[in-house]
């Protein structure tokens, strides 16, 4: 299963001081669950992220992602964010 080792690495470092995180190999990545419960899987070159849906409409105004959709219907709960987004999130930090 391809998925992006770099971004792989961030998250386990973003996560390290969160307890009961575990990886599984799944949706076609690496899904990071806490709490038994999906919150964020690595793909090739993108991140899924389960968030509050009260919140989700918010983050896609102020954030570069989108909606996750599969098989045509829109996961309200789920965002995608592109690999070089969290890129230029992660330089901007940096430069501060």
């Amino acid at each position: 299963m391809p998925y992006s080792e770099k971004l792989a690495d961030r998250i386990r470092i973003a996560l390290m001081d969160i307890p009961k995180v575990e990886e599984k190999k799944m949706f076609r990545g690496l899904t990071f669950m806490v709490d038994d419960k999906m919150c964020i899987s690595v793909g090739p070159d993108r991140i899924m992220c389960r968030v509050d849906p009260e919140v989700h409409d918010q983050l896609l105004e102020e954030k570069p992602c989108r909606t996750m959709v599969m098989k045509g219907r829109e996961y309200k709960g789920y965002i995608l964010v592109n690999e070089d987004d969290v890129a230029k999130k992660a330089a901007k930090k940096k430069a501060r």
